[in-house]
């Protein structure tokens, strides 16, 4: 599983942002909106185009469109937030919901929604969390997109706990059918899920996140596309 960093002094300060107690309701939903749509503007790198002629105002020219937009995924309900910056970014594309909360006795996902067609065709999908933290929920999200027939799975989050990407990793998906997994994130860290502090803040968004952070991946680590070598057990997110 490759796991892509958005190593960049901009989302840092972003994050940084978001993190900072001062920060208001609007100032945390501005950052927090514009550093997914960096994480989705990585996330696309990689989708298939195709060449389409359009007229310009003196002549006709070669342009470029995607060919295939992603289903879009968000995780209900904390994956609404960076919602906006997909539909900026790829309006045309359609919008797939899974809900899924977790049991606080068991720590197992519990669904209760889901909205992804039975068939997607072969179709590249982008899931959205903002945090992976025990990776429960992500991983019953792409267990079911993974039988759906989907092309390439993306998940996109700005924080994640080692626990969610080594469960992610162990899953046995990566590989599964044609349903290649990668993980784009704003940042990856070392720290366990005991040392992070997620404080709420009402129901229009579901939390602050709140972590020291370092890179790492059990799989391939990488920033802004290119392979670092990082090996296993160093830490991700």
């Amino acid at each position: 599983m490759d796991t892509l960093v958005v190593d960049h002094p901009l989302a840092a300060q972003l994050l940084t942002r978001m993190r900072d107690e001062t920060t208001d309701r609007a100032g945390f939903r501005q950052a927090s909106d514009e550093l997914a749509g960096m994480l989705v503007y990585e996330a696309a790198r990689n989708l298939e185009t195709e060449t389409v002629r359009v007229r310009t105002p003196l002549t006709e020219t070669d342009g470029v469109r995607i060919a295939r937009p992603p289903l879009v995924v968000p995780v209900l309900r904390a994956g609404l937030g960076m919602l906006g910056p997909v539909i900026r970014l790829l309006p045309g594309t359609d919008t797939g919901f899974i809900g899924v909360s977790r049991n606080e006795e068991t720590h197992e996902p519990e669904p209760y929604m889901n909205s992804v067609p039975d068939d997607l065709d072969g179709r590249p999908v982008l899931a959205l969390d903002p945090m992976l933290a025990t990776g429960g929920s992500m991983l019953y999200t792409c267990e079911l997109l993974a039988e759906r027939n989907p092309g390439p799975i993306t998940v996109a989050c700005i924080l994640a706990a080692p626990e969610g990407v080594d469960r992610l990793e162990s899953s046995g998906l990566v590989g599964h059918r044609d349903a290649d997994l990668e993980v784009e994130a704003a940042e990856a860290t070392q720290r366990r899920l005991d040392d992070i502090r997620a404080v709420g803040r009402g129901d229009d968004y579901d939390a602050r996140l709140r972590c020291d952070g370092a890179r790492r991946s059990g799989g391939e680590l990488r920033t802004r596309g290119r392979p670092l070598g990082i090996e296993s057990g160093e830490a991700v997110y």
